[in-house]
């Protein structure tokens, strides 16, 4: 266990490495931060840090850095949650607030995160698996073409074209809406099926088929894995930092563009509910994103998560900072949903 003068060190450490992007020697500690002891014993606590592995020396310089282990401690013991200004606050409100579906909500809130945090933003839309049904449309396109609209409690819309083997009556498209919505409203999407299951039996039999399509086309929406998506953007802030990759960008941006990659960066943090999770460096699974910080959050219209956001960035990170606008975000976000 580290003592508190040597955490306090680690802290000014971390701090003044990420503000001034310069190895940080224990005169300038000294100097900025009111540690209450000489140069030579914060020399000897940062001896001690680089012995545990919390620093390190980049080079033949005076000064130090923080490794992963640092960051690691950094987050986990001596970074609080740095809040939002009133205005920063207001302004996420009206930007987020007057966005006119979900799609322009995840676009906005995209573009958001990349501008407060100067990192990429990776903003995953609500999860079909994860989401109830708010309403079932049928609309008869042709006298045997139907569509089908599913709109979830996130605002989400799933749009589906059914075929049927026969003319459908606008009585038996009605009537099939009716009882659909009656049953299926306000249902999490994998109780669903044994509740439409016998559905056809009650219809004529020469309705049967085209019901049948129609439920089947439902519950292939429901089940379906490929809804899952994400929306990337604020990746030419990297170019910010590339003194901050030990070798090349490249990697780094070769694993934002793909998309399963995003998505299990976000997807890991699942059992967290709406908790925050940050995974420094060598923590995150992608060889790729090794050079890399990520913070990410639930958000959801209650208690629960739908979807996660968050960004990616250098471990040279702003935490408190960063953590605090991506909290910040994702409670707006999940409120706008709410009311949506």
């Amino acid at each position: 266990m580290l003592s508190e003068r040597r955490l306090e060190v680690l802290r000014a450490i971390v701090q003044d490495y990420v503000g001034t992007e310069e190895p940080v020697g224990s005169k300038a500690l000294t100097e900025r931060h009111s540690l209450g002891v000489s140069p030579a014993t914060v020399r000897n606590d940062m001896a001690v840090l680089e012995e545990e592995g919390y620093i390190h020396q980049p080079h033949t310089s005076a000064g130090r850095v923080p490794t992963d282990k640092g960051y690691r401690l950094f987050v986990d013991k001596l970074a609080g949650v740095k809040p939002l200004s009133t205005a920063e606050r207001r302004a996420i409100q009206n930007f987020l607030g007057s966005a006119v579906d979900l799609d322009d909500v995840v676009a906005r809130t995209v573009r958001l995160l990349a501008q407060l945090t100067r990192q990429v933003a990776v903003v995953q839309y609500p999860s079909l698996t994860r989401s109830t049904v708010r309403h079932v449309e049928l609309l008869a396109l042709a006298p045997a073409r139907i569509m089908l609209v599913l709109i979830t409690d996130t605002g989400r819309v799933e749009q589906r074209l059914v075929d049927c083997p026969a003319p459908v009556g606008e009585t038996v498209l009605a009537d099939l809406r009716a009882r659909l919505n009656s049953r299926v409203v306000g249902r999490r999407f994998a109780d669903v099926p044994p509740l439409v299951t016998d559905l056809p039996e009650s219809f004529d039999r020469d309705d049967r088929p085209a019901v049948s399509l129609v439920l089947a086309t439902l519950l292939e929406t429901l089940v379906e894995e490929t809804e899952e998506r994400v929306m990337l953007g604020g990746t030419a802030n990297l170019t910010r930092f590339n003194h901050d990759f030990p070798l090349t960008i490249r990697p780094v941006l070769e694993a934002l563009e793909e998309q399963m990659v995003l998505l299990k960066l976000l997807g890991e943090a699942k059992d967290s509910g709406m908790g925050m999770t940050v995974r420094i460096g060598h923590e995150n699974f992608h060889e790729g994103l090794n050079s890399t910080s990520v913070v990410a959050v639930g958000y959801g219209s209650g208690d629960e998560a739908v979807a996660k956001l968050g960004v990616v960035g250098p471990t040279r990170m702003d935490y408190p900072g960063t953590m605090g606008a991506v909290r910040a975000v994702a409670r707006y976000v999940g409120q706008i949903l709410a009311e949506s």
